[in-house]
């Protein structure tokens, strides 16, 4: 694991004195820590690298969002994201279970979408058992860990999905995900709630050691904004040309041609030339018209 090393003061002038020599104390901290007080030292953090984003979708429980909070907090991440949590935002009855780690909900952001919840990440990550209908590889915690290590080193940010307490994630929700994880438990009795599986994955991700650096990737995904973009392009010109005839087999054929654009691997610019091609497309149909 990297390590930081922190300077602190002690005494008079801010420096532990030994006869008329001051003396530096360093500590070696674990990375990646940002941005908050770590116990009684009192030492802040500067951002080190991408953090994964959290992102609860359609959370019931203010109880259980605090839970999640100490979790996180426990193992140095900070970015927590709502999709349209049942009881509002702030909610009092998160506090309390949190257990101090109040950066963490202070810092919790309410978006309205899976997809807004996303926009900002390039790989995305979705803790569930997979349905028969979606064909994504299937990692552990530990081997996420890795992917989302491996890409915070080229700069680029992992998101995880956390499905609803009682009904867990939709074949919509998971649309657009490109790797499900699956935390390997008793095959007799797996009954996970929402803060275990956040710690899983956290505990995970603060594991993990850090690679040596690296030059910088020839391919550079696409944010989940610029896929989701295509994406929406993409049915709409479809729409247009009636390829979506069979209304009951839509949604299917939808969530289909969703995860098949949201694959790893796109960049930026392939996405700007798909956009491109499928708009040349529309239009040579409108002129035959």
């Amino acid at each position: 694991m990297g390590l930081l090393a922190v300077a602190r003061g002690f005494g008079e002038g801010g420096a532990f004195r030994m006869g008329k020599q001051p003396i530096t104390i360093v500590w070696m901290l674990p990375l990646p820590l940002r941005g908050r007080n770590l116990g009684v030292w009192g030492v802040m953090i500067d951002e080190v690298l991408p953090l994964p984003a959290v992102v609860l979708v359609r959370p019931q429980l203010g109880m259980n969002i605090g839970m999640v909070a100490r979790a996180m907090g426990n193992f140095g991440l900070d970015e927590l994201r709502l999709v349209s949590p049942r009881d509002g935002w702030p909610n009092p009855d998160a506090g309390p279970p949190a257990a101090g780690a109040d950066w963490v909900l202070e810092r919790a952001v309410v978006v309205e979408s899976v997809a807004e919840g996303l926009a900002d990440c390039h790989l995305l990550f979705a803790t569930t058992m997979r349905p028969r209908e979606l064909q994504v590889p299937v990692v552990t915690p530990r081997e996420a860990a890795r992917m989302m290590r491996d890409a915070a080193a080229d700069g680029l940010k992992s998101g995880i999905l956390f499905g609803p307490e009682r009904s867990g994630l939709t074949a919509d929700d998971l649309a657009a995900v490109g790797t499900i994880i699956t935390c390997p438990v008793n095959p007799d009795f797996g009954s996970l709630n929402l803060a275990q599986a956040v710690l899983l994955v956290a505990h995970e991700w603060f594991q993990a050691e850090e690679q040596p650096m690296r030059a910088a990737p020839d391919r550079v995904p696409a944010s989940h904004a610029e896929l989701a973009g295509l994406i929406a392009f993409m049915e709409d010109a479809l729409e247009e040309a009636g390829f979506f005839h069979v209304p009951d087999r839509s949604p299917a054929t939808r969530r289909a041609l969703a995860s098949m654009l949201a694959r790893p691997g796109w960049t930026a610019q392939e996405v700007r030339t798909m956009r491109g091609v499928v708009r040349a497309l529309a239009e040579e149909r409108k002129r035959r018209k």
